[in-house]
């Protein structure tokens, strides 16, 4: 029996990042044995204190064969690691230094909007993800909600108005995130007492993942361009909630545009799945 591929993820201690790199470490795990080993780096420390640290620190785990890592802190990391170490450098999303730096790349399309696709470089449909579909036994409805950012402002009336249209009688679940403003949830509670709330704060890391695995449909508000992919790689039905638009012409709702036009955010018509992570991890090693 040969032995797993040893898979060294660099995390910057954000959850966004470390699920991106997760869920294509994950996805290479469904083609061959792998064994995943996380090192987070150390913010305490400045910048080249914290990068000696991280090569130290890598010394004590497994020898990679692959380093993967997502955020542009671990940029320097991945590149120092993986050359000491003589393994692969994989970084995902589109890095601050030159592609050309990294053995491959994985980022979103939409980065490369008319530009030439370097050959190290394999594009993605939006971030990758953890979601992985369940074959069978789908049940549920769940509204997804993000919040105001730089492309799309917050109107809480008209968001309430939406989902309270859309649950009607039926029993509807509700998950926030970080960005979702705090008067949300106890508005809804009083205005749709059926409606299933999970706060963002109480779940558990990896909860949303499954969840969405699980569920037949998911309405995702339009300015989390994250979720919106989560809930595309999930097998569910999606749809989105509008949201005031700050930016007419942003890359995120040029992005949301062709997702529609592509009939992917159809909730009436039989879902098209995203999965991204899988197709990525088949280009390179399958």
């Amino acid at each position: 029996m040969s032995e797993p591929l040893q898979l060294l993820i660099i995390s910057d201690g954000k959850t966004g990042h470390l699920n991106q790199s997760l869920g294509f470490a994950e996805a290479m795990g469904r083609i061959c044995a792998t064994e995943i080993n996380i090192l987070e780096l150390d913010f305490q420390k400045g910048f080249f204190s914290r990068l000696r640290g991280a090569v130290a620190a890598s010394e004590e785990l497994p020898q990679p064969n692959m380093v993967i890592a997502t955020g542009h802190a671990t940029h320097f990391p991945l590149l120092w690691i993986s050359r000491k170490s003589g393994a692969g450098s994989i970084v995902l999303m589109k890095p601050s230094l030159p592609m050309s730096w990294f053995d491959f790349c994985i980022a979103p399309e939409h980065d490369f909007e008319g530009k030439a696709v370097p050959g190290n470089v394999i594009t993605s449909k939006g971030a990758l993800n953890r979601v992985v579909s369940a074959k069978i036994g789908k049940k549920g409805k769940l509204f997804l909600i993000g919040g105001p950012s730089k492309t799309h402002g917050y109107d809480q009336a008209a968001l309430i108005s939406q989902i309270a249209e859309i649950v009607g009688d039926e029993p509807w679940q509700l998950a926030d995130s970080r960005r979702t403003p705090p008067t949300l949830l106890p508005a809804l509670a009083a205005t749709l007492p059926t409606l299933e709330i999970f706060p963002h704060g109480e779940a558990k890391p990896g909860w949303l993942a499954g969840k969405l695995s699980e569920l037949e449909e998911i309405r995702v508000t339009e300015d989390s361009v994250s979720m919106i992919y989560e809930a595309l790689s999930s097998g569910a039905k999606v749809g989105v909630l509008e949201m005031p638009r700050l930016l007419p012409d942003s890359r995120v709702l040029r992005g949301l545009a062709a997702l529609e036009k592509e009939g992917y955010l159809d909730p009436t018509a039989s879902p098209k799945i995203l999965a991204e992570a899988d197709r990525c991890a088949k280009l390179l090693f399958g």
